[in-house]
């Protein structure tokens, strides 16, 4: 048997099983309470600073803990484990709107971060259960991604405006044929799912095959960015309406 951080471990994960559900419940508890203490948290008082940075050493953590497993283990290899992935460019977003504030990494992290972290908790591609490092990193990181971009989000959310969706749509296409056509290709790598849909049940087998898989992608892409901003502009809404 393994040890805790060793390079595997013989309990394999289970999708919905009672460790699943507790982190998912975990998850969900902060997203709640996050929305509930939204008025705090653009007040940026004490409670902004606590957060800001438990946030900011979580994420940091989760990353370099990570990749010094996999080197650690012999795992590493560029097309695995840079974090290329948009769970991975969103951690690193994050990272900077909680050391910086600035309104574009508040877009940024906010478009891309909540809704991809969200799916990878419900549908993790995961060896491994708590017994092992794998599983703690992969849930608390990916929790840590969406309550952060979630954090920035509510604590400055005058950063984010219908031309928002559209300015990040376009850094994400960018950023998507960027890795399509250069990285993947160059390194055999499925950064952004691009080669092929991945290997656990996803809502992107859904998407259909060959040029429709892409198209649909898109799609969806600019279809959650709206939806997204107009469920957030409704809570900022009437938080603002119940403030008067």
């Amino acid at each position: 048997m393994g040890t805790w951080f060793g390079a595997r471990s013989d309990y394999p994960f289970e999708l919905f099983s009672i460790s699943h559900l507790i982190v998912l419940a975990i998850a969900l508890t902060g997203f709640l309470c996050l929305i509930l203490f939204r008025d705090s948290l653009a007040a940026k008082d004490a409670l902004f600073q606590q957060l800001r940075w438990l946030l900011f050493l979580v994420l940091f953590i989760s990353e370099v803990s990570y990749q010094y497993w996999a080197v650690s283990h012999g795992f590493w290899s560029f097309n695995r484990y840079m974090p290329l992935h948009l769970c991975g460019i969103a951690s690193f977003t994050a990272i900077i709107g909680l050391l910086t504030l600035h309104p574009f990494w508040v877009r940024v992290s906010f478009f891309i971060g909540i809704v991809p972290a969200a799916l990878a908790l419900v549908t993790p591609d995961m060896p491994y259960d708590y017994q092992h490092y794998r599983f703690w990193k992969f849930f608390v990181h990916h929790t840590a991604i969406a309550w952060a971009c979630l954090f920035l989000a509510l604590a400055m959310p005058g950063a984010l405006t219908w031309r928002s969706v559209f300015s990040v749509y376009g850094l994400l296409l960018v950023y998507a044929a960027f890795i399509g056509f250069w990285i993947n290709p160059q390194t055999g790598s499925n950064y952004l799912y691009l080669s092929q849909r991945p290997s656990t049940v996803s809502p992107l087998d859904f998407f259909g095959d060959g040029i429709w898989y892409y198209v649909n992608l898109c799609l969806a892409a600019l279809a959650l960015f709206a939806v997204q901003y107009g469920i957030f502009r409704g809570v900022v809404k009437k938080a603002g309406k119940e403030e008067s």
